[in-house]
């Protein structure tokens, strides 16, 4: 056996593989580069374009992407002497061997794409989606970013999102207040209706139309129940409730009426001793 002859082809394999290697890894790199770059380029593109809606930014983007891997990854196939027809009978294996493991992903993705689609949520929407509230930051491939109201980062499957109840606070202009004031059954109802109503007025980020109103809303167990109903535009919603609850305590305080907290009327009863 010739030993110099194999050693001699052993090399030549080697070295053609070690070249093989070297070649994949740079198409690789290079493919990452080119597909970090691209979709910079898209992005700056996509600002430019006026009224292009902010929340398909992120999904068109990572399409892209994927995209640019997926002909990275048969170009690396290319170099060790794969051809097309294989590569794409991998693909079509790996995908369906894929598809079988990661429906729940597989579900995310169509997901997004049907949220993207319809509309439900848009990136700076106030959302809630049956007790998963927040401020819309992002829509991806998988899941949608929220940022709570207390400054909290929340990431959730897109296909929870669409299996789910969307409360959108954000999409119209304008929200109703409904603010509960008590007073006291001893106290004159329409002088306290006409000095709330006056609190309204007095607010100026109430809106005129529609009109604001107080009403009589129930007859509690210790308390008449007047509801303060107005209507404000969506991004005032909170301050506005807040300073009318405040407004309208020291308004009552100020005009001589009861707010009433709960009470209970105890009476009580004595038994004579029965007389031997």
């Amino acid at each position: 056996m010739d030993w110099y002859v194999i050693l001699a082809k052993s090399s030549s394999v080697l070295v053609t593989y070690l070249l093989n290697i070297i070649g994949a890894l740079i198409i690789l790199i290079l493919g990452k580069i080119f597909a970090n770059w691209f979709t910079r380029l898209v992005n700056r593109g996509m600002e430019r374009v006026p009224g292009l809606d902010t929340t398909l930014k992120p999904l068109i983007l990572n399409i892209i992407r994927y995209s640019i891997y997926v002909f990275v990854v048969a170009a690396v196939l290319a170099q060790f002497g794969v051809q097309t027809a294989s590569i794409i009978t991998v693909l079509g294996a790996a995908g369906l061997a894929i598809g079988l493991a990661l429906q729940g992903t597989l579900s995310n993705i169509a997901s997004g794409v049907m949220l993207i689609l319809l509309s439900p949520l848009k990136v700076g929407e106030y959302i809630d989606a049956e007790g998963v509230a927040g401020t819309v930051v992002e829509i991806g491939l998988f899941s949608t970013n929220l940022k709570t109201f207390d400054g909290i980062y929340v990431s959730v499957p897109n296909s929870t999102l669409w299996s789910s109840t969307i409360r959108n606070y954000s999409r119209f202009p304008t929200r109703r207040i409904d603010s509960v004031v008590g007073i006291s059954y001893e106290d004159d109802v329409d002088k306290a209706i006409e000095a709330l109503l006056e609190v309204l007025r007095l607010e100026s980020r109430v809106l005129e139309n529609p009109a604001p109103k107080v009403l009589v809303d129930e007859l509690a167990d210790s308390s008449v129940n007047l509801k303060m109903r107005c209507w404000v535009a969506s991004k005032d919603f909170w301050d506005v409730s807040f300073e009318l609850r405040r407004e309208s305590k020291l308004k009552l305080e100020s005009s001589g009426f009861t707010i009433p907290f709960p009470q209970r009327d105890v009476h009580l009863y004595s038994e004579k001793n029965p007389i031997d």
